[in-house]
């Protein structure tokens, strides 16, 4: 009803300045005239929509007053999400730098002990490279150290046998064998 008298008005005061004899002016008041009148037309059509699907102004109020609540509780409870992230994101920087010294430092030790063992396995390979070409060497030497007991013996008055002998030979190289091989 108040739309209608509204276009009214306006027809009626676009029609004065019409008569008024300014040409530009009319042209103008024209042109605002339609402008007006489309605003009015949406202005009204929004207001008939609310109207016609909740029934009425106070329905369509309490469902907006609803709406606004639930949006404005949502919208708290951000809020308070958002600090409570930020409080735990600053408490995660301070651990960061209190932490990143000592993540620098443990990376400093492990590498260093990293060289130790490489360096370590280095001269025990090489230590056991030097007691296995001595090896031989040791077997050599406890075989003359036998052959000496055994002239020993021969001198005291032990008797020893020529086929005892070689069978002596192959005990003793594998007697000396098998304590090398426990040391």
């Amino acid at each position: 009803m108040k739309n209608k008298e509204i276009i009214s008005v306006i027809v009626i005061s676009s029609l004065v300045f019409l008569f008024a004899g300014c040409q530009r002016g009319q042209e103008k008041a024209l042109e605002d005239l339609k402008a007006q009148a489309e605003q009015n037309e949406s202005v009204s059509k929004r207001f008939q929509g609310a109207n016609t699907a909740n029934g009425t102004t106070i329905d369509s109020a309490m469902k907006i007053a609803q709406d606004y609540a639930a949006l404005s509780q949502k919208y708290s409870d951000l809020q308070q999400k958002n600090l409570e992230l930020t409080e735990e994101n600053s408490k995660l920087k301070e651990r960061l730098t209190v932490l990143q010294p000592e993540l620098i430092q443990t990376k400093k030790e492990l590498e260093e002990a990293n060289n130790l063992l490489v360096d370590m396995r280095i001269e025990l390979n090489n230590w056991k490279t030097d007691i296995i070409g001595f090896r031989d060497e040791m077997r050599a030497a406890d075989k003359v150290q036998l052959e000496t007991l055994i002239k020993i013996l021969k001198t005291l008055g032990g008797e020893f046998d020529s086929s005892d002998s070689q069978l002596s030979d192959v005990n003793i190289n594998s007697q000396m064998g098998e304590s090398n091989e426990k040391n």
